[in-house]
């Protein structure tokens, strides 16, 4: 089971600690309190109706791409709209899927599931065995939790199987290593999870056998992020199995699976396995890497023969190597080739690889390279796969890609939620405080007046490598450009934009510039007078939450409005609660002192003060967030109460660390948001 909160020494003078008690009665009565005032105040606005029914149509909306995983000539899709509120899994043929009107088998209904058991059951995927084998591990959340029970599905009679595999509910990894038997990484009891909340012994379990009779093969540390199996598909039902040991959140060491236990891979501890073509194992490196007399450069997409992978100096070839402003993001394999998304300058373009002997080669797909493209799915026994393109205008685009013959076809299109012709996308780039140029995209009318009066949403993550790319938003749209408002994406540091070494450059101590980014990119927009700090919001979640916290600390004066969502804003006790151990690597660790000075300063929860230049800021969460603890949003909203200062509070009692657990859920979140946007800036 996920853990809430752990047995620890309270800091002194913290009076709100009761409040990461996740579902004790006091905090829970708080909770209420704080959401019936703040839906009070927001949903009285006439707009919220108007948003909220506005969202649910888009969210809903029928015509919208099912996107599917591709899967022995099926692609399998989890569908939610006004009837299946829960959700349906669903597949069709490949040939069909390709047709304006596919037609879809039903596998499993989560909304009749949910009334029969009378659970709240949340999709959370499946794992499935090797095609064609018909056998898949089914995940259902209580609501939304990142844990998770699993049960196992006949996709041929398409129902559960008797007596078949079932887990209990815990942060569980498996693999199928064949029809019989899993791999499984999950909680054996008491002492037997990491100090991250998640398992560090993995077990191989047989089919008919009780759980706890399943037989170890392999033991990471209580100290580790985790321990889980891996199983990299190849060809004609082939597989790499192996085990991960994440040291930390960015280093791991693999080691393949032998009869007699496991062994050590011959890879560096930032490395990211990617896939097996023609027995070459594809990796990506996150930092530089010398090898016998050579060194490859960090951020590069590299292979080894699968059978080199353990030897000491193995045979390593270059598939390629990203300049400075390029990132690999996707790489995905098909039978004809290996497919591979890679940006510059934050937009994208669609690759194709193949390796004949002892060299790669590659060549430009036909796909627009101004926005963001993305690869779906693929098969390793299928020359077609699926991508995508779109941009900030243009409602996102299926494509059939052909990788033998290169062809691409648009299959599908997301309809147009909005009217883009009236719109422009523009890309600037800030000064940050150390003089690095960092780049932000621009959405805004074509007539709009430089008079710093536009009503601008600043959006930005800047963490654990995640890239912030274009993207179609009709919520956005409608909601927000549609308004008379602006929408800003900025690239700040942190993130995955410029390869490894945009992320680096920000962790820990040097974490400071991230925020430097984000505000020169603010003062920016100020400068060129597309806004003012009335008229300028903010967002960001999670680990922008965090961001977005900061910037309550630092520069308040900038913002009128700040949407804090499923927020990391205690930084001293952080790694104490649920997944929070593993981000010490991204954030610093208060048990080393050096690392605790700098997060002393920049604790959001820590430094929060009466101040009268502060904004109203909108802070939300989910009671069944097990990765990110509700506490962290509660404590900070209790002690804005405390110093008498206004702020809005929203906590989804279902929804994970989405805040959401379904559609209706979802719109109802993001009605909210945009009338407290709306309230702050347009008025």
């Amino acid at each position: 089971m996920a853990h809430t909160v752990m047995a620890i020494t309270p800091e002194p003078a913290d009076p709100f600690l009761w409040l990461e008690e996740v579902e004790g009665d006091r905090a829970l009565a708080w909770v209420r309190a704080q959401n019936e005032r703040s839906l009070k105040t927001l949903t009285a606005d006439p707009r919220f109706e108007r948003y909220h029914t506005a969202a649910l149509q888009i969210l809903e909306d029928r015509s919208r791409i099912p996107f599917g995983a591709l899967r022995d000539g099926w692609v399998y899709n989890f569908w939610q709209d006004d009837v299946n509120v829960r959700g349906l899994w669903r597949r069709a043929k490949r040939e069909s899927y390709e047709t304006p009107n596919p037609q879809w088998e039903t596998l499993l209904d989560l909304d009749a599931l949910s009334k029969k058991e009378d659970k709240n059951w949340v999709w959370k995927g499946t794992s499935c065995v090797l095609p064609p084998g018909q056998r898949c591990i089914v995940k259902l959340s209580n609501g939304g939790k990142d844990a998770y029970l699993g049960r196992e599905f006949d996709l041929t009679k398409r129902e559960f199987v008797a007596g078949g595999f079932e887990i209990p509910e815990a942060k569980t990894e498996i693999v199928w290593q064949d029809l019989d038997t899993l791999l499984i990484a999950t909680d054996w009891g008491e002492g037997t999870m990491t100090t991250s909340g998640y398992a560090y012994i993995v077990k191989r379990w047989q089919r008919g056998a009780p759980l706890k009779t399943a037989r170890e093969v392999h033991r990471g540390k209580q100290q580790y992020v985790a321990t889980s199996p891996f199983a990299i598909e190849g060809p004609a039902g082939t597989q790499l199995v192996g085990v991960v040991d994440a040291e930390t959140f960015f280093t791991s060491k693999y080691s393949t699976l032998t009869p007699t236990g496991t062994t050590p891979m011959t890879l560096p501890p930032k490395a990211t396995l990617r896939g097996l073509y023609r027995n070459e194992l594809l990796f990506t490196i996150e930092q530089d890497w010398e090898i016998g007399a050579k060194k490859w450069a960090s951020g590069s997409l590299l292979s080894m023969p699968q059978s080199d992978v353990t030897k000491p100096r193995p045979t390593v070839r270059l598939v390629v190597a990203p300049g400075p402003r390029d990132s690999v993001e996707e790489v995905s394999v098909t039978k004809a080739g290996v497919l591979v998304a890679r940006y510059s300058n934050v937009r994208g373009q669609l690759e194709r690889f193949t390796f004949e002997g002892t060299a790669w080669t590659g060549a430009r797909l036909p796909l627009k390279d101004s926005g963001a493209v993305s690869i779906v799915t693929s098969d390793n026994d299928d020359d077609v796969a699926y991508s995508t393109y779109t941009d900030f205008l243009q409602p996102t685009t299926l494509y059939s890609t052909n990788v033998a013959t290169q062809k691409v076809t648009a299959i599908k299109s997301m309809p147009a939620k909005f009217d883009a012709s009236k719109y422009v996308t523009e890309q600037f780039e800030a000064t940050s405080k150390d003089g690095t140029k960092v780049p932000y995209f621009v959405v805004h009318s074509k007539d709009l007046k430089l008079d710093g009066k536009a009503p601008t949403l600043l959006y930005a993550y800047g963490g654990f490598l995640v890239s912030m790319t274009p993207s179609y938003s009709a919520t956005i749209g409608q909601l927000w450009l549609d308004q008379g408002g602006v929408y800003v994406l900025a690239n700040i540091r942190g993130g995955g934009e410029f390869g490894p070494a945009w992320h680096d450059a920000g962790l820990k101590t040097k974490r400071q510039v991230v925020y430097d980014d984000f505000i020169s990119v603010a003062e920016d927009l100020i400068k060129r007078k597309v806004t003012s700090p009335r008229r300028l919001g903010i967002q960001g979640g999670s680990n922008g939450g965090l961001l977005m916290g900061v910037m309550l600390t630092q520069r308040p004066d900038l913002f009128r409005a700040v949407n804090v969502q499923v927020p990391l804003l205690d930084m001293l006790r952080y790694h104490l609660l649920l997944a929070g151990a593993s981000w010490m690597d991204e954030y610093g660790s208060p048990d080393v002192p050096a690392e605790r000075a700098w997060l002393e300063k920049l604790s959001p929860y820590q430094n929060l003060k009466k101040r009268s230049d502060f904004p109203v800021p909108f802070i939300e969460t989910s009671t069944k967030d097990d990765r990110v603890h509700p506490g962290h949003a509660r404590k900070y909203a209790a002690k804005l109460e405390s110093l008498g200062m206004p702020f809005l509070y929203y906590e989804n009692i279902d929804g994970g660390h989405s805040a959401a657990a379904n559609q209706r859920e979802r719109a109802k979140r993001i009605a909210l948001e945009f009338t407290y946007l709306s309230q702050r800036l347009m008025d």
